[in-house]
């Protein structure tokens, strides 16, 4: 049986550091999911990252997100979903 093989991944300084993010906007194409995740302070939002992934790719990070939830609610307790930023801007945004 083969050995599963380590993967070392490497980061700058920066991307280690993080950013801060508050909002989501997910919009998609056929071929494409689009993540843009924002700091939102009324009355504008920043664009801090966008990640750009196949639908199956997104399927994949859904069914994670939801693992680890599950697993922090667990251990921590139960989760209450903040509300969102009022507006266009926000988690469950239109998609495109």
């Amino acid at each position: 049986m083969a050995q599963p093989q380590q993967v070392q991944i490497k980061a700058t300084d920066d991307i280690l550091r993080g950013m801060y993010t508050n909002a989501l906007q997910i919009s998609h194409t056929k071929d494409e999911v689009i993540f843009d995740f924002l700091s939102f302070m009324p009355p504008q939002a920043q664009l801090v990252s966008r990640v750009v992934t196949s639908p199956g790719h997104a399927k994949q990070i859904l069914a994670a997100l939801t693992d680890n939830l599950k697993k922090y609610e667990q251990q921590f307790g139960r989760l209450e979903a903040t509300q969102p930023p009022s507006g266009d801007f926000g988690f469950g945004a239109p998609t495109v």
